[in-house]
């Protein structure tokens, strides 16, 4: 019997590839974004097996239509895959309150409104496997992404206390933190609408690379992730809760991690002084 997912976020990208990965391994998968209309490909390619469903992850009522039907129409949810993102560019004195409470809704607010849905189907099953679509700016900052960061940084936060109170009842959880991908997240981000010159020779490149990922021979391709993921799905040893994904994502990881050993050390420096010889 094949697996039945939840994944939102599949008009293009990571979850459109993903969704296709896993119809074509013979799982059914109730499959969402916006509009309908950008799940026709997927929907026509597997007939009856992806199910297209409209969700707006800012909207309640949407979130618990979308729960409701995927689990009526599949017979209930075994993965569900937090994917749907949309980023923010802009400096942390740019960015407005609005534009942070927006991108902060779709990045957490509603995945864990997602997971809240889910989990009781879950749990009166018995078993179920949560993944949730982090990044490598879950673990590390890069200028203008603050508000994309901290939208990711909580994603990782709330999934760390979620594998911790889900294990009892048999319900994994997994963090992925993709690199860099050939996807429309660079071109379909949004700037802050406030603009403060001063930090144009700051921002600008990491702005310019963003737009140009789908473009970048060097960023991985979509399939790839999604292969990974269905190996972590399947695998049967237990796995790390957070699972980098892409060469890159380890570069980036590896070079933050000895940042951290440096700056714990030159605190504890800083407030205790020197270890005795």
């Amino acid at each position: 019997m094949g697996r039945r997912w939840l994944v939102t976020g599949c008009s293009s990208g990571l979850g459109h590839a993903l969704a296709t990965a896993a119809a074509r391994a013979g799982d059914e998968l109730a499959v969402t974004a916006r509009k309908t209309a950008d799940l026709a490909e997927l929907a026509a390619a597997w007939p009856g097996r992806v199910i297209p469903i409209p969700l707006e992850l800012r909207d309640a009522t949407s979130c618990e239509a979308a729960v409701r039907t995927a689990a009526d129409r599949l017979g209930g949810i075994d993965i569900l895959v937090n994917n749907a993102a949309v980023g923010l560019f802009g400096a942390v004195e740019e960015v407005s309150d609005t534009e942070l409470r927006d991108q902060l809704e779709i990045l957490v607010v509603g995945p864990w409104r997602l997971t809240r849905l889910v989990l009781p189907l879950m749990r009166a099953q018995g078993h179920g496997h949560i993944l949730n679509v982090s990044s490598v700016v879950g673990r590390i900052a890069f200028p203008g992404m603050a508000a994309y960061g901290a939208g990711k940084h909580a994603l990782e936060g709330m999934s760390q206390a979620l594998a911790l109170e889900a294990a009892p009842h048999h319900i994994r959880v997994t963090v992925l933190e993709p690199g860099m991908y050939a996807t429309r997240y660079g071109t379909s981000m949004t700037q802050a609408r406030h603009r403060v010159p001063a930090y144009d020779a700051t921002n600008r490149e990491m702005l310019e690379g963003t737009r140009g990922l789908a473009d970048n021979p060097e960023t991985g391709r979509p399939e790839d992730f999604a292969a990974a993921v269905l190996d972590i799905v399947a695998a049967d040893a237990p796995t790390p809760l957070r699972v980098p994904v892409g060469d890159d994502a380890y570069g980036y990881l590896d070079l933050a991690g000895q940042a951290d050993r440096e700056e714990y050390a030159a605190a504890r420096l800083l407030l205790q002084g020197p270890p005795p010889l």
